[in-house]
């Protein structure tokens, strides 16, 4: 059997299709990705083939001024840029399914791969890492930060929410994934959202970190979070660092675009809280400006080894990092900055095993307040608690269910 597993989107959502595929692997299956070529070398160094799509998204993050605005698109560059997004993909993805015997799509901008399954005639599988990207009755859908949306009150109708929501989808790409189709011979849709995440959508995260609202809702299979296993060791001079002293703070923003000053911030919070610190240069890039014995920067590294060793884990609330913190019984700072982080923000704090910062630019006095409540005992024992309860094992479970649509 050979799988085709697709994404579109930033390091946290390629790295849980890269468990599911070493998962299938591990199960004697065929692994082909269509993800952004930022990732190609690192999944072929897996031994898995790659099919690159669109840009290379490292390009697009980088440090700016705290200013800095950004511009919003007209709905004429919207559409253009949709409009070039859907061809691409229908061209791409298409070609990487040659041969494939079933396609995984994560990211609600899978627009080309349910038609490329259905001309092929082969199952096709929509998998979420966030409850919210699915429709419920029992929550809103995630605001669309790239057109300045504010969240809904807590008091609107969420089924009011999710008709807006699909009238937009189609508004912005039912035409033009209707032409794609017909070139294709394949009849026009309906419903855009319907069509992406199929009639029995697949929740890859974690039944306690993130649950799906309606246990008794069977159109929603939660496989539990895709973890990528990792066996690689901390770096020496990271173990010295550790073993130096107390557990530090580790300080990470991923492929997010940080601001300036924001390395700075990281370290003056942990400094005043007694604290040292560890801070994840990511795709920014970030450096001390005020290196010392107390703080260290770092690249990639073995998360569950790490988050297993530090006093608490600031973060911007991607899936992935919320998860391996969680599991390792790492107290949380969550600062949100788009998307699903809002909702990850809010279970951490609802759950007691951290807080909750306000979304945007952190600084020295915010990360100060709200690493002060998460390193009291209490979210302390809670967070080991809970660590406990999140499972190990979605990747492999999703694996077998893979290979039983065929």
């Amino acid at each position: 059997m050979r799988v085709l597993l697709s994404t579109i989107g930033s390091r946290g959502d390629v790295q849980p299709l890269v468990a599911l595929a070493l998962a299938l692997k591990a199960l004697g299956q065929e692994v082909h990705l269509c993800v952004p070529p930022d990732f190609r070398e690192w999944i072929e160094g897996l031994g898995m083939s790659v099919t690159p799509i669109g840009p290379e998204l490292r390009k697009l993050t980088a440090v700016r001024p705290v200013s800095a605005t950004p511009t919003p698109f007209t709905p004429e560059q919207r559409r253009q840029m949709m409009e070039g997004t859907i061809a691409a993909q229908f061209e791409t993805v298409a070609q990487a399914a040659k041969g494939c015997d079933a396609i995984v799509g994560a990211t609600a901008l899978q627009f080309a791969a349910p038609s490329v399954a259905e001309k092929m005639g082969v199952p096709y599988v929509f998998a979420a890492f966030c409850p919210r990207v699915l429709p419920s009755a029992r929550h809103h859908p995630i605001p669309y930060d790239v057109l300045g949306e504010k969240p809904a009150p807590d008091t609107a109708d969420p089924r009011e929410l999710w008709a807006k929501d699909a009238q937009r989808s189609n508004d912005h790409s039912r035409e033009l994934i209707n032409a794609r189709r017909a070139a294709i011979g394949l009849p026009p849709i309906d419903d855009v959202r319907g069509y992406v995440i199929t009639r029995r959508p697949w929740l890859a995260s974690d039944p306690v970190l993130a649950p799906w609202p309606d246990p008794a809702d069977a159109s929603v299979f939660q496989t539990g979070a895709w973890l990528l296993p990792d066996e690689s060791p901390l770096s020496a001079e990271l173990e010295r660092f550790l073993e130096a002293g107390e557990p530090p703070v580790y300080f990470g923003f991923g492929s997010i675009r940080a601001t300036e000053g924001l390395a700075d911030a990281m370290v003056r919070s942990a400094r005043a809280v007694g604290r040292r610190a560890i801070v994840s240069r990511g795709w920014a890039e970030l450096s001390l400006v005020d290196a010392g014995s107390d703080s260290i920067t770092i690249g990639d590294v073995n998360q569950q080894l790490l988050f297993a060793r530090v006093a608490a884990v600031v973060h911007h609330g991607g899936a992935g990092t919320t998860t391996a913190a969680a599991r390792a019984g790492a107290p949380q700072v969550v600062i949100p900055q788009m998307y699903d982080q809002h909702y990850y923000a809010r279970r951490v704090q609802d759950l007691g095993i951290g807080t909750a910062h306000a979304p945007g630019t952190p600084t020295a006095e915010s990360l100060t307040e709200a690493l002060a409540r998460s390193l009291t005992s209490n979210v302390s024992i809670r967070a080991r608690a809970i660590a406990g309860d999140v499972r190990a094992d979605g990747a492999r479970r999703a694996a077998e269910a893979v290979i039983s649509l065929v």
